[in-house]
């Protein structure tokens, strides 16, 4: 069973998954970093796969993006620090970036590289869904690998629908229209929006993302879907930290632990 349905069968609430940048702070940071997070009690690993356009990023993933390519990542060395990760990485890992990359890249030779080092999906936020139904889903569904769409508060209940009915995994939900990392709290307008789409009755299961940083907004996007996503606050986490290890396991225990 790929580990993503596994977790969502087992756990049905306070589901916490980890965003960061894959090469940042350093190039050889990936895996201890994702050890890290496994072992301070983060559910899902979210990989970034570093690109010179991040445009649905704020500024926080963006610099890690740069410096992450500017310390030499790349999808080959990122696929080469991923080769042996299931030696020391039991829960869900998934890859988060953008089309362009795993195109140039090649999507078969990606989602087969992807199912060799045990990743258990992929998030592309610029990808049309219509295109991956035509050309790519049946690739990513050869491979085991999930594949989860992004909804916000600007989404029709119809695409809503038709995004549950083609979604595997889990569905992103954008907790607001901005970039990523712009906003701290939650507002009564974004806790309607979480109500409206608990309401409908999805088949997928959901997380909340985008302006969550601490214990109260994980606690609050977990009472409206079965968790959240944590991204730039954990970045500036990791470019904070003297000790990585110790900044990791501290910051996540302070989110998951009253």
């Amino acid at each position: 069973m790929n580990r993503i349905d596994k977790l969502f069968r087992d756990k049905s609430e306070n589901i916490l998954s980890i965003y960061f940048t894959a090469g940042y702070p350093s190039l050889e940071d990936t895996l201890p970093i994702m050890k890290a997070i496994e072992a301070a009690g983060a559910d899902i690993i979210e990989v970034g796969i570093p690109y010179s356009d991040p445009i649905a990023d704020g500024p926080t993933i963006q610099e890690s993006n740069m410096v992450a390519l500017a310390n030499g990542m790349s999808m080959k060395k990122l696929f080469s620090q991923l080769e042996h990760m299931r030696n020391e990485v039991s829960i869900p890992v998934i890859l988060m970036g953008y089309l362009n990359p795993v195109v140039q890249y090649g999507v078969e030779r990606f989602c087969q590289k992807c199912h060799e080092v045990g990743v258990d999906g992929v998030i592309l936020p610029d990808l049309p869904m219509q295109q991956y139904i035509r050309e790519y889903k049946a690739i990513f569904d050869q491979y085991g690998l999930r594949n989860t769409f992004l909804i916000s508060p600007q989404t029709s209940e119809a695409r809503i629908r038709e995004i549950d009915e083609h979604s595997d995994g889990f569905i992103y939900m954008v907790s607001s229209a901005s970039i990523t990392g712009a906003k701290k709290g939650i507002t009564e307008e974004q806790i309607a929006y979480f109500e409206r789409i608990r309401n409908m009755g999805l088949s997928n299961p959901r997380l909340i993302g985008f302006g969550i940083s601490d214990r109260v907004g994980f606690q609050t996007a977990s009472a409206y879907a079965h968790g959240a996503i944590i991204g730039s606050a954990f970045i500036r986490i990791l470019s904070d930290s003297e000790h990585l290890e110790q900044g990791i396991k501290d910051y996540i225990q302070r989110v998951i632990n009253d």
